[in-house]
């Protein structure tokens, strides 16, 4: 178990419809992974977890 990646979880547990955490956008299965995840393993899931925030925000109206 690595610990030199810290965890994105912002304690912000709602899932959206597709299962993502809206808090810190990653999958139940990613969070599940997470502790027994290598550092590269744990770069990878933080890099998909930014692109769905991407796209959750370009479907955000803006006044």
């Amino acid at each position: 178990m690595n610990n030199k990646i810290k965890n994105p979880c912002i304690h912000v547990c709602t899932k959206d419809e597709n299962g993502i955490c809206l808090g810190c956008f990653r999958s139940i299965e990613e969070i599940r992974l997470w502790y027994n995840s290598s550092d590269d393993e744990k770069l990878k899931i933080i890099a998909k977890a930014d692109k769905r925030l991407v796209e959750f925000d370009k479907k955000l109206p803006y006044i």
